[in-house]
Order: C-alpha cells, then sequence, then structure tokens
C-alpha cells in the first residue's frame, strides 16, 4: 500500500497530536471502563449499554489509528520553507483582493482545512489556484457563481 506524506502546519500537528492523547489517555479508558460495567448487567445481546459502549469503543480505537497513521506520515511545513522565493505554499498565509474587497486566507494540508476559519485546502481549487503564485498575480477559480478572479496583495 503506497502512503502518502501529509502536509500539516505547525498548528495543524499539534492539534492532531493532542486528539490522540484526549483520546488514548482519557477517552479510550472511559469507554473500556463503562462497557465493563454493562458487560457486569447480563445478557449482551439485549444490553443497549454494552453495544453502544462497543461501537463507541470501535469508533475511537478507529480514529486513534486513523491518527497514528497520519502522524507517521506527516511532514510539518512553515512558513518561511514554504514561501521561500515569494511564491505560495502550504503553511503560507494569503491576503488576496477580490472585487475591491480583501480577504486572508491561510493554505493548510487537507486535514486541517476548515474554511469557515479560512483555512484552505492546498488541494482545494483555489488553493490549487494559489499555490506557486506571487504577490500581483491574478488567479481565476471556477465557482459556483461564475469565475472569480482573485489578485494576490500579499504572502506571509
Amino acid at each position: 500500500m503506497k502512503t502518502d506524506t501529509v502536509m500539516l502546519t505547525k498548528d495543524g500537528l499539534g492539534a492532531l497530536k493532542k486528539e490522540l492523547d484526549e483520546l488514548k489517555n482519557a477517552k479510550l479508558p472511559a469507554v473500556v471502563e463503562r462497557v465493563a460495567h454493562a458487560r457486569d448487567d447480563g445478557d449482551l445481546s439485549e444490553n443497549s449499554a454494552y453495544q453502544f459502549g462497543k461501537q463507541e469503543q470501535e469508533f475511537i480505537e478507529g480514529r486513534i489509528d486513523e491518527l497514528e497513521n497520519i502522524l507517521k506520515n506527516a511532514t510539518m511545513v512553515t512558513a518561511a520553507a514554504s514561501g521561500k522565493k515569494g511564491a505560495i505554499d502550504v503553511g503560507c498565509k494569503v491576503t488576496v483582493k477580490i472585487n475591491g474587497k480583501t480577504q486572508a486566507f491561510q493554505i493548510v494540508g487537507d486535514w486541517e482545512a476548515k474554511p469557515a476559519e479560512m483555512k484552505i485546502s492546498g488541494s482545494s481549487p483555489l488553493g490549487k489556484a494559489l499555490l506557486g503564485k506571487k504577490v500581483g498575480e491574478k488567479v481565476e477559480v471556477a465557482a459556483p457563481a461564475g469565475k472569480v478572479v482573485y489578485t494576490i496583495v500579499s504572502i506571509e
């Protein structure tokens, strides 16, 4: 099975490590304890607390496996390393002008993208269009409402 490198910013890497720690050291032990107590209640075939607990335990164990795999393949990117030669890359904060209004985005790895927080993935349509561009360049992105032209104002 081919594994791909997962690009993460310092904040994204920290958030995933924190989630993994919380799952392993707080949530999983609590669920295991609840399952053990539910098992003591008798007939497991009709014990909804036991059934739900086992499902929750499987979900948490799956997420732990997923996070460990992500972290094993993670490469941390920084804006300083990414923005070499003034070009946009994962880890950069970019300010663009759209129809006379300015808007700032951070280009992040796929696992930490949160459009509502203006963190966009480098593999999203806008992220792909911005990657490699420099201040002053314009990019055109197809959007549901039509094509939108972004002018790059600054890169951090």
